[in-house]
């Protein structure tokens, strides 16, 4: 009997999208930054990114896979009206497709020490907690968080009122992963009191009695006015012998209350206390807010937000997030950017952040934003308590278009709104290398290791040419050449005329890497994943002898190596 593993299964599951890596294209105008320094510690090299956010995690994924230190996302709960003509089996797998594809990338750009955070309500909690059981390792599961997002009932609520959002955490590897402290908060400091003037200062009662068993934990005592306890409370053990009892008892760590008599506790001092306090799984609205609180903030902003965000997250929630799971200069992901508060809360407490948005929001209101944050205007959510006053910057990016388009005829081409140098990083990106054109090396656009590296263009180079290539390379080293064709010799015969060079032909190269051409994965029922992957698949380039012969053709009339004019 073949052996069967507990998974979660759904409709589609076993097809995935052959992801693009785009490059990101960085637009000046709508990047920003302070006008001077307010401190040492400010950043200016956060991300702010428009597009897909499934393409542009894919994007940031040979760039900051390992590095990013927190990602906190709030997707779609799945309760809208986008599946209104779909039966419930099949909303639930599209959403958990979608889910799933983000969640796998996310879990590679996590650091080692890493931590993934997910708000989600009833609707899809249980669904996705089995997922990240999935992609993350049922072992890395860290908590499930209940925030109580609404603090008033609703009495029109027709069965229950609900009244919280779920906080899902999981460790990139639990093993290493270590939480911070929550700072104390002056209510909890006040619980310790000093009534027995006690020189080691304010204290508090904790019982010496516990339900767990301890072979040492069934004794009498006599307490100071002579009243015998004859033993702990019924079902119950003292937490130490009675050596270590009595030792305690001589050194006025224990309290008898006023009169001597009663049930003995132990003394937990303020000076004893971790500097901090450990994190419960049950956050109420007055440690981190609530929805009301969100609306009141980004209403505050003045430009319409409270109509296009029915569920903003409070500055407070995300405070308390980053406090647990980063440091200052640490890297923080929000791959569902929304109105913006991850960015403006990690920005405020010194973290850097990267964000991404598909909605035109991302101009409308999240850019104001952190303007206002960046200037030192905005005065709401955390501001005062961590004393924001402003400074630092990012920078914007778009994704690119989809580097191969059809053309006229039909054929896969590249597209031609690509520059030269953006088509040198787009395929030095597909082959797994790092873009960094050399200012001396003509040929050197990148590289995957100190001796091997890639040169793309769009010319046909000869013999000869390649010739002269391979001797300026030497022996010593490699050079992969993306080119849009080679005159004068085959590829057999230039891998052994030429040790050193790798030959490939643009575009044949990538054709059948990704799903070219496709700029939304998002909820739209217009771009479910397994329609789009099925007609993928009935059209995709290569198919047929006949496509192949029909589109070298096209190529051959289309001029592709115009693309960087005459003279490279």
């Amino acid at each position: 009997m073949s052996k069967q593993k507990l998974e979660l299964t759904w409709i589609g599951k076993e097809k995935r999208p052959k992801l693009e890596p785009r490059i990101l294209l960085e637009d000046p105008e709508k990047s920003y930054h302070a006008k001077h320094r307010v401190t040492d510690g400010d950043i200016f090299d956060n991300r702010l990114i428009f597009g897909d956010n499934l393409l542009a995690l894919k994007a940031l994924e040979q760039e900051f896979s390992g590095k990013v230190k927190c990602v906190f996302i709030d997707p779609p709960y799945n309760t809208g009206s986008a599946f209104t003509h779909y039966d419930d089996g099949l909303e639930h797998s599209i959403w958990l497709g979608l889910m799933r594809d983000r969640l796998e990338i996310i879990r590679r750009l996590l650091a080692e020490d890493g931590s993934l955070w997910i708000t989600i309500d009833d609707n899809e909690a249980h669904y996705l907690k089995v997922l990240c059981d999935e992609v993350f390792g049922r072992g890395n599961f860290i908590a499930s968080i209940v925030w109580q997002k609404i603090y008033t009932t609703k009495n029109s609520a027709k069965h229950f009122s609900g009244m919280h959002d779920y906080l899902l955490v999981y460790a990139k590897n639990i093993e290493v992963w270590r939480r911070n402290d929550l700072e104390r908060t002056a209510k909890q400091d006040d619980a310790y009191k000093n009534p027995d003037k006690d020189p080691r200062g304010p204290w508090k009662a904790t019982p010496i009695h516990a339900r767990n068993y301890y072979s040492k934990g069934l004794y009498s005592i006599t307490s100071p006015s002579g009243r015998v306890i004859a033993g702990p409370p019924h079902g119950t053990y003292w937490r130490m012998s009675k050596d270590r009892f009595l030792e305690l008892d001589a050194d006025a760590q224990i309290w008898w209350g006023e009169k001597g008599d009663n049930t003995p506790s132990q003394k937990r001092f303020l000076s004893e206390v971790q500097g901090g306090v450990v994190p419960s799984t049950w956050w109420t609205y007055s440690e981190a807010g609530h929805n009301g609180e969100a609306k009141n903030e980004v209403r505050a902003l003045g430009d319409g937000s409270e109509e296009l965000f029915i569920t903003p997250k409070p500055e407070k929630l995300l405070n308390r997030v980053l406090q647990i799971a980063t440091n200052p200069g640490d890297l923080v992901l929000d791959s569902f950017a929304g109105s913006g508060t991850t960015g403006a809360v990690a920005h405020k407490m010194g973290r850097r952040w990267i964000m991404v948005e598909l909605g035109e929001h991302c101009h409308t209101h999240i850019i104001p934003r952190l303007r206002k944050v960046i200037d030192g205007e905005d005065k709401g959510g955390i501001t005062e308590s961590v004393s924001w006053h402003g400074g630092g910057g990012f920078r914007y990016y778009r994704l690119a278009p989809s580097l191969i388009v059809n053309d006229r005829w039909g054929n896969s081409v590249i597209n031609p709104e690509y520059n030269a140098a953006q088509l040198a990083e787009a395929l030095t990106k597909l082959e797994g290398f790092t873009y960094a054109p050399s200012e001396t090396r003509w040929w050197q656009h990148g590289h995957s290791s100190e001796r091997d590296f890639i040169y793309v263009t769009t010319q046909n180079p000869s013999a000869e040419q390649l010739q002269a290539l391979s001797d300026e390379v030497g022996a010593e080293q490699s050079l992969l050449v993306c080119c849009a064709a080679f005159h004068g010799v085959t590829a057999a015969t230039a891998a052994e005329r030429w040790p050193n060079l790798t030959l490939k032909k643009i575009p044949k190269m990538v054709l059948a890497r990704c799903h070219w051409g496709r700029d939304d994965y998002s909820l739209n029922v217009s771009n479910l994943p397994m329609a789009e992957m099925e007609k993928a698949e009935s059209v995709a380039p290569g198919n047929t002898a006949k496509n192949t012969k029909s589109r070298k053709a096209a190529l051959a009339n289309a001029g592709q190596g115009g693309l960087f004019g005459e003279n490279e």
